[in-house]
């Protein structure tokens, strides 16, 4: 990587020992400064705001706001920030979900070298984007998939922003009023959010929310 201009990176990561790791391991590289380090989706929109780093290194399954979520706000408040995602999730509909959002590479946590996360920095540094094979292979299969016929959307997917973002905090053990208070709207918005999203996934009670967001990969990896 000798040569590149300099790349600030904030680690955004919830699991200690892996930002341990990253810390380290992207420190060694002379071309690569660690701008800062997030250990939830909220402190990483709020660090991007304060720091403006170069490269936004995130996994997308973090407390208190989820990862697409959370990159869909860096890409309001810092448009030129990059973003480089490094998650265990390598199903089809979180890629193609990051895409839209604005990510600018993505890599598999149980594939990713040392040596593909510095390629992976290098290159979306340069504007390109990078993907891993199996995340291309993932993408190729949906659309091959998809010329046989549109796709219907999945129940999760007609869930709005906001929804999402309230079942999250719901299975997180949230309570109404500290929802509210958390996301600044008032109690009776939150309680319609709460009963438009279980309505619309068929779930009945906060159990059944949290097995829910635990599938779908918003808590608990």
């Amino acid at each position: 990587m000798s040569g590149m201009t300099k790349q600030r990176v904030l680690i955004a990561e919830d699991h200690a020992i892996l930002r341990d790791g990253l810390r380290s391991l992207l420190s060694s590289d002379e071309d690569i400064e660690i701008a800062g380090e997030a250990v939830d989706g909220r402190e990483a929109v709020l660090c991007v705001r304060n720091l403006r780093p170069d490269i936004v290194l995130m996994d997308l399954s973090m407390p208190r706001l989820h990862g697409v979520e959370a990159l869909r706000e860096i890409k309001k408040v810092a448009p030129e920030t990059k973003i480089l995602v490094l998650t265990v999730h390598e199903n089809e509909e979180y890629i193609s979900a990051t895409l839209e959002a604005g990510v600018n590479g993505y890599l598999l946590k149980k594939d990713a070298t040392h040596a593909e996360l510095l390629r992976a920095i290098k290159a979306i540094s340069k504007g390109r984007v990078y993907l891993s094979p199996a995340v291309s292979e993932k993408l190729v299969e949906g659309y091959l998939q998809g010329r046989k016929g549109v796709r219907p959307k999945s129940t999760w997917e007609t869930l709005t922003a906001r929804e999402r973002e309230i079942l999250k905090l719901i299975a997180e053990g949230y309570r109404t009023k500290e929802i509210a208070d958390f996301l600044c709207i008032s109690v009776k918005t939150a309680e319609n959010h709460r009963a438009n999203l279980m309505r619309k996934l068929d779930l009945h009670n906060v159990a059944a929310v949290t097995a829910f967001a635990m599938e779908k990969g918003l808590i608990g990896e």
